[in-house]
């Protein structure tokens, strides 16, 4: 598999190719860290998570047409208005579902997977009715074009350096809110002990909306950079919705080291064996490799200690 590249020739492809997976590894933590919300903390398997990724998705793209049709002036800066458009839409949609839907199956794990699975095959012919069967994107701003050149064989894309930016700014500003501030706080205490948290005085219901409106916002957040390194469909969410359960399982449903690590291992090994052999084999060794993993470890790679 090696030996038709020269040495060289092999660091710069590790090099381009670990670099095309840490874009990779952005989408992937964005995506799982709503999900890791969602299902870690609360229990409910949504299977509809890639539908609020699209979500984000066209609210980006009707976004920049916007911008180029009314407000050309001001299009270097409309996606971080799209973003902000996108986990307002994409949150108040997962509001509504919870208050709908979700808060009729807790406890109920298998009912939740099969409803939030109808619900997404719902969405889906939503987009297709409202947007088309085709793929669409959006235009990048000029001062995401291009690339920085770190040598004569390495390029970095702009806009996934942007990507990975967000990413880590994302992931602060979560593990912030939910480890430093009242509702955090007031969240992890309805995860250990609802009964106990409902008797000093905190809502649990209210709490279980805004956790699950901030999961569904975040992977519109997600569905937002995901227009920067890729085109948008109706059906483009599923291709990630099981890469992504895969990054919450394998990390450890929870633990927000666990998503960063288990993200980092699945994009890597993805984006690498994806250039010696076929995208479909790539997925193919990731999982069998995860599964293996999983069954010495089954808890995942890390867990949180809870006071039983």
């Amino acid at each position: 598999m090696f030996a038709d590249y020269s040495m060289g020739e092999l660091t710069a492809i590790f090099a381009m190719q670990g670099f095309a997976g840490l874009i990779l590894f952005s989408i992937f933590v964005l995506m799982a860290l709503g999900l890791a919300i969602i299902f870690g903390q609360m229990g409910v398997i949504n299977m509809a998570h890639g539908e609020f990724l699209i979500l984000g998705a066209y609210v980006t793209y009707i976004t920049s047409h916007v911008f180029q049709d009314v407000m050309p002036g001001l299009f270097s800066i409309y996606f971080f208005v799209a973003m902000i458009l996108a986990f307002i839409a994409s949150g108040a949609l997962g509001m509504f579902v919870e208050w709908a839907l979700i808060r009729h199956l807790y406890k109920r794990p298998l009912d939740t997977l099969l409803a939030t699975w109808g619900l997404s095959l719902i969405l889906q012919q939503a987009y297709r009715s409202i947007f088309g069967a085709r793929e669409v994107g959006v235009t990048i701003p000029d001062w995401m074009m291009g690339s920085v050149y770190l040598t004569d064989m390495i390029e970095v894309p702009i806009n996934g350096l942007f990507v990975m930016g967000l990413t880590v700014i994302i992931f602060a500003a979560v593990g912030a809110l939910m480890f430093r501030s009242t509702w955090g706080r007031s969240m992890r205490a309805v995860v250990q002990n609802r009964t106990m948290a409902e008797g000093v005085g905190i809502d649990s219901e209210k709490i279980d909306r805004l956790t699950f409106g901030l999961g569904c916002g975040i992977a519109g957040v997600a569905g937002s950079a995901f227009t920067m390194i890729g085109s948008t469909g109706p059906t483009a969410g599923q291709q990630y919705i099981v890469d992504t359960f895969l990054v919450v399982v394998f990390g450890g449903a929870g633990s927000l080291l666990g998503l960063v690590a288990s993200a980092f291992s699945i994009s890597q090994a993805q984006s690498i064996l994806e250039f010696f052999l076929s995208g479909s084999m790539a997925k193919v060794l990731t999982l069998l490799a995860v599964v293996g993993i999983l069954m010495l470890r089954p808890q995942g790679l890390f867990t949180l200690k809870l006071r039983k």
